[in-house]
């Protein structure tokens, strides 16, 4: 059963570009203690997940900000390469957001997120949503039924959770 409202999130280990290259970033860390956003994406570069999702939240982040979120953070089954060449040419890193690679789909088939698509080339890729977790404790989750959609997942509907 997937992830739900209520349940401790797993430990997972993501990788982001940092200066030197790939680094290790351990959920774990940006957890605890710590009120974060979590939204994942089908895919880095395609159509919904770059002209609406990743915009939803950029353009919210002052206001996510406002309500004590510390962190937001945007996940997708791509290498670390791509999220951060992503990251740049939407204005998410420019914007606070952090970019990070869920490169084997461990965490995202851990929390039972995973689907695929294989008309697409959408294999082992996440579903679209979105979450608030606290101190590891997911309080708020919004996850589209289709992932070319979104809706619920959307910075605003988050937002107007909060």
């Amino acid at each position: 059963m997937s992830i739900t409202v209520g349940d401790k999130l797993p430990g997972a280990t993501f990788l982001k570009m940092g200066a030197e290259g790939p680094e290790a970033v351990h959920l774990g860390d940006k957890m605890a203690g710590r009120k974060i956003v979590i939204f994942a994406v089908p895919g880095a570069f395609t159509g919904v997940c770059t002209t609406a999702h990743v915009p939803s939240f950029i353009r919210t982040k002052a206001a996510f900000d406002a309500k004590g979120v510390d962190e937001i953070l945007c996940i997708s089954v791509n290498d670390p390469f791509v999220m951060d060449a992503w990251g740049e040419s939407t204005g998410a890193t420019e914007a606070g957001i952090t970019m990070l690679a869920d490169a084997e789909s461990a965490f995202t088939s851990a929390i039972e997120m995973d689907f695929t698509a294989p008309p697409a080339g959408l294999i082992k890729r996440s579903a679209r949503y979105a979450m608030l977790v606290e101190d590891g404790v997911v309080k708020v989750l919004h996850r589209e039924e289709s992932p070319g959609t979104c809706e619920i997942s959307a910075g605003e509907s988050l937002l107007a959770e909060l």
